[in-house]
């Protein structure tokens, strides 16, 4: 027996759904969907390509399990238009495609943290007579527009990564006589691959804000459920020969999940497969609904100002603009609860963050728009400074806190000299752990004079230039403005600021601010007394 609830738009012919309650075992449980039961002959007769959507049937623990009738989640996967073009498309597989095989696919999903990393292992063939120098990597439209971060490196077996320093280039593809509802990427390989040839390459993809909180608004009490929704079969222009699927979750409770054939759970761990002998474009939707506690910390907004300074100092100034991303909170908040009972009465709330810094930071301070925050702590190692902050409240789903923190380095780790320039190395990320920043934006103020600037990133960002007019200034100071949305941990790498040494020309200026400098501080120092007296 399967089910399906689906609404024809051809006909008059439509099945209903009914929304019923479930079980009132936890206040928080999830509105059941009760689908009509059909037999697999009756299912064979409803036509995909004639549905507006996809209900995917999702297998209760067995402690859910009802004594007379079993109670099934109806989840919409909205890629009803993708399935469709994917069942025509199996058997549309252009020639040089299919000369390429998939002989073996290994996926891992790792959803411990809000930030969900799909790591393949992709062992490439080359079937036909023809080179091949690229393999395309393909994502749902939908998936696509989540997907922050995305590497390809060689593989030598035995899961050493070979030349781990350089990953292979990746560009968006678009292929001909394929649809625009799949998102196609590029990976060209170091080498073309013959006839008869093989390679392996590891894939990391890393989506955000694809964890659904359902249901989507919790008490205090409550606890935090999400749903996952991905495919059990690798979405492939190419034929895969075996396949299979790990999914990996928090150590908490599984509420339900979708079982297909090989499917098996291990611990925390959901197997799927192996499956073989996939063709083009397989796809089997699956859905995880779980319990999890960890930190949804979104940045909505992030600014993050360097400035380097004349004297040998760097002085990096954060601002951020947090929201908890999670089920969002309803009702009454109890702090006498919270601080009793915090694993029950709060466990979907954090109420710190971790920052990590270089190690030489100093001058560290944390304050939000009330004024400086005591409640923090530093400690470090040679390799890091760890910074652990506290907002003034726990964040709850759907809660928002502003804070600024800030901090000092010395240049000589960052500033580097080469052929008669100079290049300031610096991270691009937060140094915050697991943090989603929906908008990043990183000014870096260059001193006075600096000229021939050039920017060199990782990743394509987009770039702008602006002045600042700081203390004693004259000209105002030249401002790098990277910005990038949809960052994650991955992108916490360095990024160089090329820039030639003051010219002679401007000594000029130099000489003049050293010259205007005594009579500044004079004028300052007369305004002072002048504001001292009146005040007496």
């Amino acid at each position: 027996m399967g089910f399906i609830t689906k609404k024809m738009h051809n006909g008059p012919s439509y099945i209903t759904e009914t929304i019923l309650p479930g079980p009132t075992r936890r206040r928080n449980r999830a509105p059941l969907i009760y689908a009509d039961c059909i037999t697999e002959s009756e299912r064979s007769n409803v036509r995909a390509e004639e549905d507006l959507s996809i209900y995917i049937q999702v297998v209760p623990c067995k402690r859910r399990t009802d004594r007379n009738e079993r109670l099934v989640m109806g989840f919409r996967f909205d890629l009803l238009l993708l399935f469709t073009t994917l069942v025509l498309l199996s058997t549309t597989t252009s020639t040089v495609l299919s000369d390429v095989i998939l002989s073996k696919v290994d996926r891992r999903i790792d959803l411990t943290s809000q930030i969900v990393r799909v790591t393949s292992t992709l062992k490439v063939e080359n079937a036909g007579p023809g080179p091949v120098s690229e393999v395309l990597l393909t994502f749902p439209e939908i998936q696509a527009k989540n997907l922050a971060y995305l590497k390809a490196t060689l593989n030598e077996g035995k899961g050493k990564v070979k030349n781990s320093g350089s990953n292979l280039p990746i560009n968006v593809a678009n292929p001909e006589e394929l649809p625009p509802s799949l998102i196609f990427h590029s990976v060209s390989l170091p080498k073309a691959l013959g006839e008869g040839d093989s390679l392996t390459i590891d894939v990391l993809a890393v989506f955000i804000h694809v964890l659904r909180p359902f249901p989507e608004e919790i008490t205090q009490a409550d606890i935090q459920l999400v749903l996952f929704q991905d495919t059990a079969h690798y979405l492939s222009p190419y034929a895969v020969k075996v396949q299979s699927l790990t999914v990996k979750l928090p150590k908490a409770r599984i509420e339900m999940y979708t079982k297909l054939e090989n499917t098996n759970i291990h611990g925390s761990d959901i197997k799927y497969g192996p499956y073989e002998n996939l063709p083009p474009f397989s796809y089997a939707p699956v859905v995880v609904h779980f319990e999890t506690n960890q930190p949804f910390a979104v940045a909505q907004e992030l600014v993050r100002e360097i400035e380097i300074s004349h004297w040998g100092n760097v002085q990096v100034t954060e601002h951020y603009n947090i929201v908890h991303g999670g089920a969002k909170s309803k009702g009454e908040f109890s702090r006498l609860d919270f601080q009793a009972r915090p694993h029950l009465r709060g466990a979907s709330a954090f109420r710190n963050l971790v920052a990590k810094l270089p190690p030489r930071a100093h001058s560290i301070y944390y304050r939000d728009e009330i004024g400086n925050i005591s409640t923090s702590n530093v400690w470090g190692d040679p390799k890091k400074t760890e910074l652990l902050i506290e907002p003034r409240y726990p964040l709850f789903g759907g809660w928002r806190t502003t804070f600024t923190i800030g901090y000092g380095l010395p240049l000589q780790d960052f500033l580097f000299g080469s052929e008669g320039k100079r290049f300031l190395n610096f991270s691009f990320g937060s140094p915050i752990n697991d943090l989603v920043t929906d908008n990043l934006i990183v000014k870096v103020v260059l001193p006075e004079g600096s000229d021939d600037i050039s920017i060199s990133t990782p990743f394509p960002v987009k770039q702008g230039q602006e002045t600042k007019i700081s203390h004693l200034d004259v000209a105002g100071r030249p401002v790098v403005v990277l910005e990038k949305t949809n960052v994650v941990p991955e992108h916490n790498q360095y990024f160089q600021v090329l820039l030639l040494p003051i010219s002679i020309s401007l000594n000029c200026i130099e000489v003049l601010k050293c010259e205007l400098r005594p009579l500044l501080l004079q004028y300052y120092i007369e305004c002072a007394n002048k504001r001292l007296a009146e005040d007496w």
